[in-house]
């Protein structure tokens, strides 16, 4: 089965490290190391990593760094159809702190994406050949492009039954929910959103969960819990998931390698479970990983013998 990834907002993701951050004194970096990002980027490049294949869909800014990204994708091996726009592709930064370990990650914004631009975004997707069975709608949505572009995603998946994969925040995430898709993968926060208060008690999560299967918002719900795991609903119930323990390195990716875990073995004819259990598998291996790498597929087949 076919599986195209919709990044709206793709980055330049530059990542470096450096001995200690200090504010008001010049800091000495190692050599940067540039990848391309994004929700949906990043979904592909594990999906490649687990020896899956995927198509890369997103817009492509004008000047060097739309040149770059797309150079970015090439190295990787991705397969992608880019559309041009009129803006410059974003850049971010992550910067390691050796001394203690921790992160410093600034996502910086899109610029304003013309009218006819995300409506050339939304057509191309559902231009591919083949007919995608899987499109995987992952990460934020770029100024200009309307809070309802996920819900527009959802209609024409229906039309074409084709099956809607979600994950983002804020409202694009209440927009597609409300439009009913496939699968929705949203954490505490966003998950919070969509209910539209605090979930503190795990009955409280499973009943949301719960709600929006049974309300047509989603057949599949994951809720990722960090090192929790997961909660998993359809229509056949709930249940929790752990992930197993592993030695954190980097926690960038972990909930993209997740999502193409699961997506992955859904193509492939897995049962939800199965494919949860893959996915949660996918998500610990990646943490395993330094700096934003994503997970490795030996890692991931050894991790998902101790979940069974």
């Amino acid at each position: 089965m076919q599986i195209t990834t919709v990044t709206m907002n793709p980055t330049i993701d530059k990542s470096s490290r450096v001995a200690r951050v200090v504010a008001e004194r010049k800091l000495r970096c190692e050599p940067p190391v540039f990848e391309p990002g994004g929700g949906g980027i990043n979904v592909c490049r594990a999906i490649r990593n687990l020896g899956g294949a995927s198509l890369a869909v997103f817009p492509a800014g004008e000047g060097h760094t739309g040149r770059f990204f797309k150079a970015l994708i090439e190295d990787e091996d991705l397969t992608y159809r880019a559309v041009p726009v009129k803006t410059r592709t974003r850049e971010s930064l992550m910067i390691y702190e050796t001394s203690t370990g921790q992160q410093y990650r600034f996502g910086m914004p899109g610029q304003e994406l013309a009218a006819e631009d995300w409506q050339a975004c939304l057509e191309a997707m559902f231009q591919v050949d083949p007919t995608p069975d899987y499109l995987v709608a992952s990460g934020s949505l770029p100024p200009g492009a309307p809070e309802n572009f996920y819900a527009l995603m959802a209609e024409r998946c229906r039309a074409q039954s084709i099956r809607l994969v979600v994950d983002t925040s804020g409202d694009p995430l209440c927009r597609a929910a409300e439009a009913g898709v496939f699968l929705l993968k949203p954490n505490l926060n966003e998950l919070q959103t969509l209910a539209g208060c605090e979930l503190d008690e795990e009955a409280d999560q499973e009943e949301i969960v719960r709600s929006l299967v049974d309300e047509g918002r989603s057949r599949y719900v994951v809720l990722s819990l960090g090192a929790a795991g997961v909660l998993a609903a359809s229509e056949t119930g709930i249940e929790r998931l752990r992930a197993p323990t592993v030695k954190i390195q980097s926690k960038v990716g972990a909930g993209d390698s997740t999502l193409a875990g699961i997506t992955l073995k859904l193509s492939q004819g897995a049962g939800f479970r199965e494919a949860v259990i893959y996915g949660v598998a996918a998500g610990a291996a990646a943490v395993m990983t330094p700096g934003s790498e994503l997970c490795r597929g030996d890692d991931v087949e050894r991790l998902v013998q101790r979940m069974a």
